[in-house]
């Protein structure tokens, strides 16, 4: 197994387990695009995974994964950009970078943060023909080992 490949399982995995723990599908339509999102602590990734794609891994880490997807389902390239700010204020631009593997197109960016602390997070993604949305939503992180 390729570390791409690697990657692309355990981020599939993290989906799939969060949307089963959750009541609503984290995931937000606009016109006929759906943007999909997860954040997950690094520390659920390889060192070498985190490495290949340069993500720093530690407990103070969290991942956010942001994919936009068309009416039939095929991700689409956008431009994705955001922040995280914590209750005292604290703003966090979102660095995303782009992950092309095959079909599956995904933005990657870290968020640094206390142990259970909450985060404002906020994401604008704009797709191909120029319609966009603005996703915000509320996410308390916790220190992973």
């Amino acid at each position: 197994m390729t570390v791409k490949t690697a990657l692309k399982t355990l981020l599939c995995v993290t989906a799939i387990v969060c949307s089963q723990l959750s009541v609503a599908e984290q995931m937000q339509r606009f016109g006929q695009y759906e943007l999909h999102y997860i954040v997950i602590p690094t520390t659920m990734l390889k060192p070498s995974i985190a490495a290949e794609y340069d993500i720093s891994r530690g407990k103070d880490r969290a991942l956010v994964n942001v994919s936009v997807l068309n009416r039939e389902k095929k991700a689409v390239s956008a431009t994705i950009t955001g922040d995280s700010q914590n209750l005292l204020g604290q703003l966090q631009d979102l660095d995303f970078k782009q992950v092309k593997e095959g079909d599956a197109i995904y933005y990657l960016a870290e968020i640094r943060f206390a142990d259970q602390e909450v985060h404002r997070i906020k994401i604008q993604a704009t797709a191909p023909d120029g319609k966009s949305t603005l996703l915000k939503f509320t996410q308390k992180l916790y220190w992973a080992e």
